[in-house]
């Protein structure tokens, strides 16, 4: 398995966007609580979160190969972890066709990748701007809300409760603390 200082460096490599990095560092974090609260591994699930969108800026014009591209470089460098490369392609199987997410895994990623931009969205309109400040309440008063972060699919976000088994507020709060303890890291 990938050490998190060559996922990391193949992040960069790869991805110049600073708020897609911290987008792929705050989708870590919260894998890596998500890991904990599973009893996994939290390197595993944390490289995973750290590189699910790491080809994103090569293949946005193209969404069929968004993590095909990044499963590619992975196995190019010697990955050869199943979880970590199924995981990957499952994060993009809407437009893939390919490897539906099936575990904790795979469902985590998919859940917790819109979730940690409403999280980000809601830090922004606090006056403060700081995560810090963020709590559960402010995050479920914008929940309903369709036009705040309309790009946000609450749906995946709402998937939590049946396929990971986490009640949304629990899911949320789990998130929150998660990326408020790297806030530095992603400017929040």
């Amino acid at each position: 398995m990938l050490t998190r200082d060559q996922s990391l460096h193949l992040l960069t490599e790869k991805l110049q966007n600073q708020n897609l990095r911290r987008h792929c560092l705050s989708v870590e974090a919260v894998m890596r609580a998500l890991a904990v609260n599973f009893e996994a591994d939290p390197e595993k699930w944390g490289i995973v979160g750290l590189l699910h969108d790491g080809d994103y800026e090569i293949s946005k014009d193209d969404p069929k190969q968004h993590t095909i591209l990044m499963h590619q470089w992975l196995t190019d460098m010697g990955e050869t972890d199943a979880d970590i490369l199924s995981a990957i392609i499952s994060h993009n199987f809407s437009h893939t066709g390919k490897n539906p997410p099936h575990n904790h895994l795979e469902w985590s990623l998919y859940c917790c990748d819109e979730l940690t931009g409403l999280i980000v969205a809601v830090t922004l309109v606090q006056p403060t701007k700081k995560l810090a400040d963020v709590t559960l309440e402010n995050i479920m008063k914008k929940w309903p809300q369709k036009s705040f972060a309309a790009g946000v699919d609450r749906s995946q976000i709402a998937q939590c409760e049946e396929k990971l088994g986490l009640k949304l507020e629990d899911f949320i709060s789990l998130a929150l603390s998660a990326m408020q303890q790297i806030a530095p890291q992603i400017g929040l």
